[in-house]
């Protein structure tokens, strides 16, 4: 077994993970700077943060038929050309319109990242390792998350408009991992199921785990080719015979984006400023919580083929409950004060005169101090106050807060994050895969976005008490959806796992 091979194989590949998380993360710092520059509403700068997931959705629909046609690697490729052209063009924007565009092309990259990244590394992995080296693409995702909130917080402090340097430097990472792509192979599977080119697969194998592994993942391949002589469908995908498979895939897509794992991402300073921090603490915050990430996923990868998919699952899901019902605790107990202190945070002297007759009160809930001061402001104040000065009124346990948002993203770096990839990677069958990843995909980018356009309505307009309990609902729900519907996987080549699934 050739595992340094393997596994640089794997770490080329999963460098677009890399990409697609430094992109995903690098838009939470430049959040201020982009809604000042572009004048931005609430549901301008929602769309134009979660737009990215729009033009991912459209990644998704084309990256599996186009990776079953003309192959996993060359799919790879044109990722990596297109987070290049993004990076670049966002940098670059002076108009609405214009930064939108670069974020959904960055977004089609990272569609196709997402999906055929794991199942490259998947088909050329042998089953001991297959667990691991898949959750290295999850790996690569947390330390692009890791490294756009340490870059954004270095660049934070550029005179003039620092949120084009933040989000422009990507450029370096997304030309370097273009070229790194021309080291990789093509996938021995798809060689043969595609092109029955037996022997050049052979030689991939034998490269990766010897003549005998060889020699059987060829036999296995060749078996599952001889019983599927149709490439698959739409309709073969929604058939009763798939219903097991989409079930569990279609659960764990939705539950990994609808317990809101991208708003934590994407707007990581906004929450701890919701908290009561100031802009650079909250900063520093926010890579507290890429490097928590980070060290969990490291967990998870020595975990996943050693403990299971499944027991990862219940575990991470669980604590994923506990923590966002601490962080709604912590918001539902915040109070609100209007005294000297709180009214000096206010720059602008019209709306601090306004609200000076409401010194001397406390509110319990981000709903009752806006009832107050709605009387007292006019609209274009009241807006400014909900968006922006609400923060300094708050008297919360940040400490809490910051606890609670460090245990999920924990919790769920060990779980969802990299077992959900790793499940859809082994799940479906090898003719279908192609059309099944891409359609799961883009559900999974679907309630993504929907998660991302509105939360910033949500923080506004329900509170964060609402906002977190919500997502504690939904945790509890996923833990459930995982005891009853997912299976274990670990240890079975992929052919086996077919045939445990569709018997």
């Amino acid at each position: 077994m050739n595992k340094s091979y393997t596994l640089f194989i794997s770490f080329i590949v999963a460098l677009g993970g890399f990409l697609l998380g430094f992109d995903s993360a690098v838009i939470s710092g430049a959040v201020s700077g982009i809604r000042t520059y572009f004048e931005m509403s609430d549901w301008e700068l929602g769309f134009s943060v979660g737009c990215v997931i729009f033009g991912a959705m459209a990644g998704n629909i084309v990256a599996g038929p186009m990776s079953d046609k003309f192959g996993r690697k060359k799919v790879l490729l044109v990722t990596a050309m297109l987070f290049t052209i993004s990076a670049l063009w966002s940098a670059l924007a002076t108009t609405y319109v214009a930064f939108v565009t670069a974020r959904i092309i960055g977004g089609i990259g990272i569609g196709g990242a997402i999906l055929i990244a794991p199942i490259y590394i998947a088909e050329i992995a042998p089953p001991k390792l297959r667990g691991s080296l898949v959750s290295l693409n999850q790996l690569n995702i947390v330390v692009g998350i890791s490294v756009a909130y340490f870059s954004n917080y270095f660049l934070k402090d550029l005179q003039g408009e620092s949120w084009r340097w933040m989000l422009g430097v990507e450029v370096i990472p997304a030309f370097l991992y273009f070229v790194a792509l021309f080291a990789v192979p093509r996938s021995p599977r798809w060689l043969i199921q595609k092109l029955n080119l037996v022997e050049v697969a052979r030689k991939i194998l034998i490269k990766i785990g010897g003549k005998e592994y060889a020699d059987i993942t060829v036999d296995e391949i060749q078996r599952g080719v001889a019983k599927k002589e149709k490439a698959g469908t739409l309709r073969e995908l929604f058939s009763s015979r798939m219903a097991t498979i989409m079930t569990i895939a279609f659960g764990i897509a939705f539950f990994q984006q609808i317990t809101g794992i991208n708003a934590i991402f994407y707007y990581a300073p906004t929450i701890f400023e919701q908290a009561g921090g100031s802009t650079d603490s909250s900063f520093l915050q926010a890579i507290v919580v890429g490097l928590t990430n980070l060290v969990f996923t490291l967990v998870a990868i020595r975990l996943i083929d050693k403990l299971g998919r499944k027991p990862l699952l219940i575990i991470g899901t669980g604590a994923m409950t506990v923590a966002l019902s601490m962080a709604t605790m912590a918001f539902n107990n915040a109070t609100y004060d209007i005294n000297e202190e709180t009214l000096s945070t206010i720059q602008n002297e019209e709306m601090r005169t306004a609200m000076s007759e409401l010194s001397g009160n406390t509110y319990y809930s981000q709903k009752e101090i806006f009832a107050a001061v709605t009387p007292v402001l006019n609209q274009d104040q009241l807006f400014s106050f909900k968006r922006n000065e609400v923060k300094g009124f708050i008297s919360i346990n940040a400490t809490l807060v910051l606890i609670a948002i460090l245990l999920y993203v924990a919790a769920f770096a060990i779980s969802l994050g990299p077992v959900m990839w790793t499940l859809l990677s082994e799940i479906f069958p090898g003719h279908i895969k192609g059309i099944a990843i891409s359609v799961v995909g883009f559900f999974n980018s679907l309630v993504s976005y929907t998660v991302t356009q509105f939360f910033p309505w949500e923080l506004t307009n329900l509170g964060p008490t609402w906002t977190f309990a919500i997502y504690a609902i939904m945790a509890a729900l996923s833990l459930l959806f995982v005891m009853k519907f997912v299976i274990e996987t670990k240890g079975k080549s992929l052919e086996e796992v077919e045939e445990l699934l569709i018997s």
